[in-house]
């Protein structure tokens, strides 16, 4: 697969007051994300993955190294609303990103201010809709949806301007367990289409779900590969004060209690079906 997105080198700090030191809030960050992947990025409060995330559609933009997405570089001022219409986000807050009285409207709103022809905005909506399953709701008011169906109409209204790739800034952080997994079930939905995911999350049950994560913390990438290497290194991760799924701390704790398990539990199926195989 070939890189949608490129960082060398980033590095970037928030601004201070005058007088104060600034603290790199990026040190140093070099990724590639391919094309079609998945990637969850974790890290406890401060580690920087958050500014990492609002640096892929240039939020921000890198007081060194450089981001390119899908070859455009984020510094560029005139690249900066052909990089947004590639790159998504969805933020923690549904609330704060839904801005009509109705659902069908809401998802509309981008492509609208896009100025996509009217014809072609009905197409859009209903595709995205479709996308996160929310057809049935289209004419109610997003006051009147539970947290995880306000989510599924921002990645909707997302969806609907056609990004490449979307990412989500611990989109999940404020739903409940059946919201979390709707959403789960629409990135992964989304992922098999095509569409190139990051999620920053600090849920490690999700983590688990991606095809790679990327450890952050003080600012630097300090672990990346695939969720089964990355989880093999329990006692790194726990130091860095990350704990590690459900499924994978039980079977660990199991394999030193004397029962012999497979390696490469990740979730609580697998976990189940070494405790219980099928016929």
């Amino acid at each position: 697969m070939s890189a949608f997105i490129e960082i060398e080198n980033l590095s970037y700090a928030y601004p201070v007051n005058e007088g104060e030191t600034p603290r790199p809030a990026l040190d140093g960050v070099s990724l590639r994300i391919e094309a079609g992947s998945f990637t969850a990025v974790i890290g406890r409060n401060g580690s920087g993955k958050s500014t990492l995330a609002k640096q892929l559609n240039a939020l921000l933009r890198p007081d060194a190294g450089r981001v390119l997405v899908d070859g455009l570089d984020t510094a560029d001022d005139a690249q900066i609303w052909e990089i947004r219409r590639r790159v998504g986000m969805v933020f923690q807050n549904p609330d704060n990103q839904l801005v009509s009285s109705i659902v069908e409207d809401d998802v509309a709103f981008g492509p609208e201010n896009l100025g996509v022809p009217t014809e072609e905005i009905r197409e859009r909506v209903d595709e995205a809709l479709a996308a996160v399953s929310m057809e049935a709701q289209r004419q109610k008011g997003p006051h009147l949806l539970s947290g995880g169906q306000k989510q599924r109409v921002a990645i909707a209204g997302v969806l609907a301007m056609r990004p490449r790739c979307i990412v989500l800034d611990e989109a999940t952080a404020m739903l409940d367990p059946k919201g979390r997994q709707e959403v789960m079930e629409i990135l992964e939905h989304l992922h098999r289409q095509g569409i190139t995911v990051v999620l920053i999350t600090h849920f490690m049950e999700e983590a688990a779900r991606a095809e790679r994560i990327v450890v952050m913390s003080r600012g630097k990438v300090c672990m990346d590969g695939s969720p089964a290497e990355v989880f093999a290194r329990g006692e790194e991760l726990r130091a860095l004060d990350l704990e590690l799924p459900f499924a994978i701390d039980l079977a660990e704790r199991l394999r030193e209690g004397g029962l012999a398990l497979p390696q490469g539990i990740l979730t609580e199926d697998d976990l189940l079906e070494a405790l219980c195989p099928s016929k």
